[in-house]
């Protein structure tokens, strides 16, 4: 009993002195000392090709166009019709 009490006593402290220790790296980070540096950053940026919005609207179109004419392509017209007649000739002599 004494060394689960000892071992729980252990861990309690070993767990208290990690989180200290990750409480004093995010202050270091925090940077509100009264020795702070000040640093200009430019930033430019650049639209994706993807984020215009014709980009779009010419992909739409085009799926359109492909969508019917993959669908409509089965289709045919009454004029578009070609019959075809097969004359089929026997010898006599076999």
């Amino acid at each position: 009993m004494k060394s689960l009490v000892k071992s729980m006593n252990l861990k309690m402290l070993l767990t208290f002195l990690v989180f200290n220790l990750i409480q004093l790296a995010m202050m270091a980070q925090d940077g509100t000392t009264t020795t702070t540096k000040s640093v200009d950053v430019e930033v430019t940026k650049t639209e994706n090709w993807y984020a215009a919005p014709w980009v779009w609207i010419v992909g739409a179109a085009i799926f359109i166009l492909l969508l019917v004419a993959l669908i409509g392509g089965g289709r045919s017209r009454s004029g578009d019709r070609v019959s075809v007649t097969r004359t089929v000739e026997r010898d006599s002599d076999v």
